[in-house]
């Protein structure tokens, strides 16, 4: 499918690996010029070839820490004006909410919550100007089913869901054909999910295939679903054939959500 979107401007945020890379390859293969970020510089530099060599697109690194300012304006410096925004950040590790201390909650604030509104308050309204913009931010299945442990994660992401919600249902916004919604993965075969299961495997004093065998066991698609997967998701919410999906979440974890 033709997504419409070819020449487009992108920005990928956290799109050195995992579910960001595979965002950044799809909109890639649809066409769009990619602004890739990361704090590994080396890392990116490389990513960003081996992106380009596949799909023949024009791919920017921006190596930067987005909780900072001067980090978002780096991203923005190599890409002023973008059509696409793709939010992403990596949620703080599994802690029971008792041993969380307020600077930890802060920071898990800013990097799953303040950064991605930041980063649309500075967008939106020259997408609004053109009349096409669309956002998409990656939070977590967890806002719909929050998990113990994950309850910083869970209540940040869940504030910028409820957060953008209103913003994305604006009359001036909706009805410039700029669109912003989320995505909500649940187990993604990604470094993340492989370290958690390493450690689940520790605690448990089991192989980490047992515990990689136990968690697929609880999937109804019995499988992890993939980066590549999760990006062409990502890439037909920016297409101009979604340009009537606007304020939505998106849940993709084969179906461990039991509702409708």
């Amino acid at each position: 499918m033709d997504l419409g979107i070819a020449g487009r401007k992108a920005i990928v945020c956290a799109s050195s690996k995992g579910l960001g890379r595979g965002c950044a390859e799809a909109l890639a293969r649809a066409g769009c010029e990619v602004v890739i970020n990361g704090r590994d510089a080396a890392r990116l530099d490389q990513v960003a070839k081996e992106i380009a060599k596949a799909t023949g697109a024009k791919v920017t690194p921006v190596a930067a820490d987005l909780a900072d300012p001067k980090g978002q304006a780096a991203l923005l410096a190599a890409c002023p004006q973008p059509d696409i925004l793709v939010n992403n950040n990596g949620g703080p590790p599994m802690r029971d909410f008792r041993e969380l201390t307020r600077e930890q909650m802060i920071d898990g604030v800013i990097a799953n919550m303040i950064v991605a509104i930041e980063l649309i308050q500075k967008v939106l309204d020259p997408m609004i100007e053109r009349k096409f913009g669309r956002i998409v931010n990656i939070t977590s299945s967890s806002v719909k089913m929050p998990l113990a442990g994950l309850d910083l994660s869970s209540g940040a992401r869940a504030g910028l869901t409820a957060f953008l919600g209103g913003v994305a249902r604006s009359p001036a916004v909706a009805s410039a054909n700029v669109t912003i919604n989320n995505i909500l993965p649940g187990p993604f075969d990604t470094d993340r999910l492989r370290g958690g299961l390493a450690n689940v495997a520790k605690k448990r004093g089991v192989p980490v295939e047992q515990a990689r065998a136990d968690r697929i066991a609880t999937v109804p698609a019995k499988r992890f679903g993939t980066a590549e997967e999760f990006g062409e998701s990502c890439a037909f919410l920016c297409s101009t054939q979604a340009s009537y999906i606007t304020g939505q979440n998106l849940l993709l974890d084969g179906g461990i959500f039991p509702g409708t």
